[in-house]
C-alpha cells in the first residue's frame, strides 16, 4: 500500500499529509501522482468542505526528490516532471473550489514553497523556513513560483529571493505578507485546526465563487471583473447558505451553513 500521502478526514476537514518523512517529503513521481489523486477524490466529495496540505516529520517539502532526477532508471524527465507532476498540481489548487490551507510544518523548499504559495491560506509556525532554492543547482523556479510570489510581496523581493536563493523565515515571510500567519510552534497544530474548522462551517458555495473571482482578477480587466463579480454575487445570493446567512442574522443565532 502507498503511503506517500495519508489522508484524514474530520469535521468537514480532509488533511492531505506528504508523507515521505526520510527525503523531507521531497517528490517522486509515485507521491505527485497521488496528491493529484487525492486532491480529485476531495474536489468531488461533498462531505470535504476544506482542504489542509501539510508534511510528516521535520518537513512540509524539500520539493523534487533529485535521488529520482539522478538516477537513469527513475529519472522521468524534467519534461513529464513538470507537465504530469507539478503543473497539475498547482492547476488542481486553483481549481478547486474549497479553500485550501498549506499548514506549513517545516522547511519548504524548491517546489515544495511554490506548491505551499499557491494554497489559499499559508500557516507555518516560528521554526520554518522558506527558500527558492532553483539557483543553487542551476535551475529557474517552477511550479507557479514566478506567478504567485512577485504577486504577493513584489518584483523586487521575489526577484532577489529566486536569484540569491536566500532562506527566509516564518517571521520575514509574514511580515513582508507571502503568509497569512506565523504562529509559534506550540500553537501551530491547534491554530491549523481552528481556521480549517471554521473554514468547513462557513458558506463554501461563496467560498469557492470567491476563490473563482481571485483567480479571474489575474488576467481581467476592471470592467470583466465587475461584470463577473454582478454574475457570482447574483448566483450567491440564490444560494441556500444566503438565506440561511440572512435568517440567522435576524433571528440573532449562528448560522448552520451546508455549502450550498
Amino acid at each position: 500500500m502507498n503511503e506517500s500521502i495519508l489522508k484524514e478526514l474530520n469535521n468537514g476537514v480532509a488533511t492531505l499529509t506528504l508523507n515521505r518523512p526520510e527525503v523531507f517529503n521531497s517528490f517522486n513521481r509515485e507521491m505527485a501522482l497521488l496528491l493529484q489523486s487525492e486532491l480529485d477524490a476531495c474536489a468531488n466529495d461533498a462531505s470535504v468542505r476544506a482542504i489542509v496540505i501539510t508534511g510528516s516529520g521535520k518537513a512540509f517539502c524539500a520539493g523534487q526528490d533529485l535521488k529520482e532526477v539522478t538516477t537513469p532508471d527513475l529519472n522521468p524527465g524534467f519534461k513529464k516532471i513538470l507537465e504530469e507532476h507539478y503543473n497539475p498540481i498547482i492547476t488542481r489548487i486553483r481549481a478547486i473550489e474549497k479553500p485550501i490551507i498549506a499548514a506549513v510544518n517545516g522547511v519548504a523548499a524548491g517546489a515544495g514553497a511554490n506548491i505551499a504559495l499557491a494554497c489559499d491560506i499559508v500557516i507555518a509556525h516560528e521554526k520554518v523556513s522558506f527558500i527558492q532554492a532553483f539557483s543553487k543547482i542551476g535551475l529557474v523556479p517552477d511550479s507557479a513560483g514566478t506567478f504567485f510570489l512577485p504577486r504577493l510581496i513584489g518584483f523586487g523581493k521575489a526577484s532577489a529571493l529566486m536569484m540569491l536563493g536566500d532562506k527566509l523565515s516564518a517571521t520575514e515571510a509574514e511580515q513582508m505578507g507571502m503568509i497569512y500567519k506565523m504562529t509559534t510552534l506550540e500553537d501551530f497544530q491547534g491554530e491549523v485546526e481552528t481556521i480549517a474548522t471554521t473554514l468547513a462551517q462557513m458558506p463554501t458555495k461563496a467560498l469557492g465563487m470567491t476563490k473563482r473571482l481571485l483567480n479571474q482578477s489575474m488576467s481581467n480587466t476592471l470592467e470583466q471583473q465587475l461584470a463577473l463579480e454582478s454574475k457570482l454575487q447574483i448566483e450567491a445570493a440564490s444560494s441556500e447558505d444566503y438565506v440561511e446567512g440572512v435568517t440567522a442574522f435576524v433571528e440573532k443565532r449562528k448560522p448552520n451553513f451546508k455549502g450550498r
